[in-house]
């Protein structure tokens, strides 16, 4: 029986000891009053590159594939289910593309012939559909020309799969001559796959260009505007820039494919057309008919911009094509007008009316500048050819913008030989901030918490320009939004957070992606013709970004950061304006974590918000079925003076805010 006893007593004895242990040993401390630097506006963004159908298809609110039959198939989108294509025996009508121009930048038009109206129709497919919804309305555009006979009457539908006519408007065209018509449709019903049928009274030919189709509701009401519900979902984000409009697109499979900022603004239908390079980049996921129209252009970019609160931070092709596909470079002698371009875009963003490229940005609408102060010089180059040119861009943008802050690259990867080149050469010139990408697997981002601890202060700043953790692969089809990833992306975060004096820039790539017309994963933001959702990605981005604070203070254990001690990785900030002490907590163990926290320098209210993060599983993901499956959780949590004891749920992202008296 006393035998019994004692081991009782030792069992509980050792127990109580475990438990004593396990709280020394999560025990932090946190000093509110040293600011170790402030946190720039700018250290949480976004950025925006047109892969996955995320502009034409995706925030480009049109809905009309293929509008100005410029595609490289020029009927691509179009339908003509009963045109004398298909019955050679019969004569409904057909329609035909007509090239009347190998210059400018609108080529074509299409030349419809109706021989029996009854029979003839032409069908738009749009973007993998038309996502329509129930009273609400859209508005058509379009231009026509009568060549000949009697047609009266263009009719538009709205109709489903089974043919069934879901919304109905016409116009009536009145002359010879190029003239512009519009009218509204109101759809009856919500449908995610509407397409629309254009049918015809009496017979004749007549030319078509420029059909164009926008939901009235629009973000902020804008005509032919952007998508309301991506907008809102970058806007809740409170981003601190928007970098546009890549990635690889920038520099394109060929220098003839660059994205050439100058043909992007101006007049919407004298935009030219052009493939997207991503349409058939992947072998595993091809997309034929993914082209540019460019009506999300530089100007509507800096317009998102200006709309979301973010600072504009364009990426301009350095005369390098993709380094992974041709590698094509412009010959040294011939730069000048690359270079040109960057100075130009300056102009554009920031000159008055009286320059040349402020007043076209005038004339479209924004006579006020758009204060640029960031310019991308290349996005992921490397080697010597790069910093050459780099070097010419640099001189000549300081030369007249000395306040304009550049940013170059150091290659598509955050180690190796392309990576230790370029940090190494743009330091020698003295480069401001160098952009780097970090794709790996979630175990990574949660071994490099520190990547920055030691990183040389007087070096260039860092723009974490493009990140996300893979789940399977780099590039893999088969890469999964989930949890264990976004709770990976989120410690590296902390010690983005902890190194804010170095680390001034940060976003998640690929931002959007149609659940239909993708070609990477993971993405941030998934959605389709009706609907749209945030990844957990998302979330965690949402949950820094809009806990930022101003100033970076210290949580330490024992001393020393907080990266990975116990599986528990830490930041921690202070909000001079909300007067918050803001900390940010990642647990990635498998089990809760009790956590003592001592903050001094502060006196400090008695209860304090949690905002908790966290999935079931590590392969929890969310969905269009649950799409706030993982999403922020608020609760109230005690603060005995100047001490926090929480619980911190196994695999979880925890905002703690406190108030400071």
């Amino acid at each position: 029986m006393k035998s019994n006893l004692i081991t009782k007593m030792t069992l509980c004895g050792l127990m109580l000891s475990g438990v004593y242990a396990s709280a020394q040993k999560n025990n932090l401390q946190v000093d509110v009053a040293k600011t170790v630097t402030k946190i720039q506006p700018t250290m949480y963004g976004v950025f925006f590159e047109d892969i996955n159908f995320a502009a034409d298809g995706g925030l480009y609110a049109e809905m009309i594939k293929n509008r100005s039959f410029e595609f490289l198939f020029p009927m691509m989108g179009w339908q003509e289910p009963n045109s004398d294509r298909h019955k050679l025996n019969e004569k409904s009508g057909i329609a035909n593309v007509i090239q009347y121009s190998q210059k400018g930048t609108n080529h074509n038009y299409c030349r419809v012939t109706i021989n029996d109206a009854s029979g003839y129709e032409l069908i738009n497919e749009g973007f993998r559909g038309m996502g329509i919804k129930k009273d609400l309305k859209y508005n058509l555009t379009l231009k026509a020309s009568k060549i000949s006979g009697n047609i009266s009457k263009i009719k538009f539908q709205f109709i489903d799969k089974n043919n069934k006519v879901l919304g109905e408007t016409s116009v009536v065209p009145t002359s010879n001559d190029w003239s512009n018509y519009s009218a509204q449709l109101t759809s009856s019903a919500t449908e995610a796959k509407a397409k629309l049928k254009i049918t015809f009274e009496g017979n004749g030919v007549i030319d078509l260009d420029n059909i164009s189709l926008f939901p009235e509701d629009t973000w902020v009401g804008r005509k032919n505007g952007l998508r309301k519900d991506l907008v809102q979902l970058l806007y809740d984000l409170k981003p601190g820039f928007l970098r546009f409009p890549g990635g690889c697109i920038v520099e394109g499979r060929t220098l003839a494919e660059r994205y050439q900022w100058k043909k992007s603004v101006g007049n919407v239908e004298d935009r030219e057309t052009a493939v997207n390079r991503w349409n058939m980049e992947f072998s595993h996921r091809p997309a034929p008919d993914y082209f540019q129209s460019f009506g999300l252009g530089f100007f509507e970019y800096f317009q998102l911009s200006e709309d979301i609160g973010a600072s504009p931070l364009p990426i301009l092709s350095c005369g390098m094509a993709c380094q992974f596909n041709t590698g094509q470079l412009v010959p040294m002698d011939q730069i000048d007008p690359y270079v040109q371009d960057a100075l130009d875009l300056i102009e554009f963003a920031n000159g008055d009316a009286t320059t040349a490229w402020g007043k076209v940005r005038a004339d479209m609408g924004h006579p006020k500048p758009f204060n640029l102060k960031f310019i991308g010089v290349g996005n992921e180059q490397w080697g010597p050819d790069y910093i050459e040119r780099f070097k010419v861009f640099q001189k000549a943008i300081k030369a007249k913008y000395p306040n304009i802050t550049i940013v170059s690259g150091t290659g598509p990867f955050p180690d190796g030989d392309f990576y230790d080149y370029g940090m190494k050469e743009l330091k020698k010139l003295n480069a401001e901030i160098v952009d780097e990408h970090y794709y790996k697997d979630p175990a990574w981002f949660r071994k490099n918490v520190t990547r920055y601890d030691n990183y040389d202060r007087k070096g260039p700043k860092i723009f974490a320009g493009e990140y996300a953790a893979q789940s399977v692969a780099i590039a893999s089809p088969e890469n999964k939004n989930n949890w264990e990833c976004a709770f990976s992306e989120a410690a590296f975060m902390t010690g983005m957070e902890r190194n804010a004096e170095v680390v001034q820039l940060t976003s998640y790539a690929p931002l959007l992606a149609h659940v239909e017309g993708w070609q990477w994963t993971p993405d941030m933001i998934w959605f389709n013709n009706l609907q749209s959702y945030g990844t957990p990605n998302y979330y965690v981005q949402k949950l820094f970004s809009n806990n930022k604070g101003t100033d970076l203070i210290n949580i330490t254990k024992d001393g020393k950061a907080v990266t990975g001690q116990n599986d528990l990785f830490a930041s921690a900030v202070k909000d001079v304006n909300s007067k918050e002490v803001i900390l940010k907590i990642v647990n990635a163990n498998a089990a809760s974590q009790n956590v003592s926290i001592d903050l001094k320098g502060a006196k400090l209210e008695s209860k304090g918000i949690a905002v908790i993060l966290k999935g079931d599983g590590i392969n929890d993901e969310n969905s269009f079925d649950a799409p706030t499956k993982i999403s922020p959780k608020e609760s109230e949590f005690k603060v005995s003076g100047n001490k926090v004891q929480y619980d911190f749920p196994a695999y979880s992202v925890t905002v703690l805010k406190i108030k400071m008296k």
